[in-house]
């Protein structure tokens, strides 16, 4: 009996210790959105613009939509450190949104769109691993 407490007890704090990895690389994705927005919007030279791209578009909005994506995430990440009921579906589709966004961007900062995909799916796995109920 003692040790199926001791498991389900290990089974929370995984799953806290999750939402606690989560918040934080979500504050992490809000720094670096806003990192590159402020590179895009000062220094326009940092984003190599291809004509031959379907999805082109200024590179003054992308630095204002990595601004505007970097808040979202940051406040998001800070919500799930405080523990916010209900804020983990939500918190979810900001990352979502922040890959696809990052996957838009690829032709402009390759590697960056890409680090920032792969973080993204360890947030929403994360996240998504964080809703489970603990197995017995």
């Amino acid at each position: 009996m003692a040790q199926a407490g001791r498991a389900s007890a290990h089974a929370v704090r995984r799953e806290d210790g999750l939402a606690q990895f989560a918040g934080i690389v979500m504050v992490i994705i809000g720094v670096f959105h806003a990192g590159v927005a402020t590179a895009t919007l000062f220094q326009e030279s940092f984003a190599v613009v291809l004509n031959s791209y379907v999805f082109s578009y200024d590179v003054t909005a992308w630095g204002w939509l990595h601004l505007a994506l970097g808040v979202v995430a940051a406040v998001a990440g800070t919500a799930l450190l405080a523990g916010l009921p209900g804020i983990r579906v939500p918190a979810m589709v900001v990352v979502g949104v922040s890959a696809l966004a990052a996957f838009l961007f690829i032709p402009y900062q390759p590697l960056w769109s890409l680090l920032i995909i792969a973080v993204d799916v360890a947030v929403i796995w994360a996240l998504a691993v964080h809703g489970r109920p603990p197995e017995d």
